[in-house]
């Protein structure tokens, strides 16, 4: 049990039987009545964020998430099979689990696995991935005056806007934050 006094950026707790991280909190006292903690929580495992008072010193179960290196094998047609760096242990996740992360996945690729009580609720991509462009139109010379871009779709779907002198089948660096193109990439 963790204090609501204690409350600090990243923390995760359980709520309502689901597992939160704190995004923002803010201590309150109002003139009258006691003080209390507002809070904006992130759920993990659905990805949507709460506002929620508590009264100050109010305790709250934390959850103990622990993080495994995990490396992604393949996709079975229905789930993304992961195996433990360390146990060579398989996990499935599904579409549902996973959201938008599954653009970015590619065989081989090492990524770090948040459980919870021994299930998987959620991944950490890495900051950057280098894709290939599967599909984009030809750049054509003197379109624009200064830069321009282009929609291209990558070899996983995710469809991003990259420069004109892109082409199909380069490899390029895409920020996974912010699905915005980097640079391209030497293969």
């Amino acid at each position: 049990m963790i204090s609501t006094n204690d409350f600090n950026t990243g923390l995760t707790i359980e709520l309502d039987g689901a597992v939160y991280t704190v995004i923002d909190f803010q201590h309150s006292k109002s003139g009258r009545g006691g003080a209390f903690v507002r809070t904006k929580l992130r759920n993990i495992e659905e990805d949507y964020v709460v506002e929620k008072t508590f009264r100050a010193g109010e305790k709250i179960p934390r959850a103990h998430i622990e993080k495994k290196m995990m490396q992604f094998l393949y996709w079975d047609g229905s789930d993304y099979i992961f195996m433990d760096n360390e146990t060579y242990d398989q996990i499935a996740l599904s579409d549902e689990q996973l959201g938008d992360k599954v653009k970015y996945l590619k065989e081989n690729m090492n990524l770090e696995i948040s459980m919870y009580q021994k299930r998987p609720i959620d991944i950490d991509l890495p900051t950057f991935v280098e894709l290939e462009v599967a599909k984009t139109q030809p750049g054509i010379k003197g379109n624009t005056v200064s830069g321009g871009s282009k929609p291209a779709t990558m070899s996983t779907d995710l469809v991003i806007q990259v420069p004109l002198f892109i082409n199909e089948g380069d490899f390029i660096k895409i920020d996974t934050r912010t699905d915005e193109y980097i640079e391209r990439v030497s293969k």
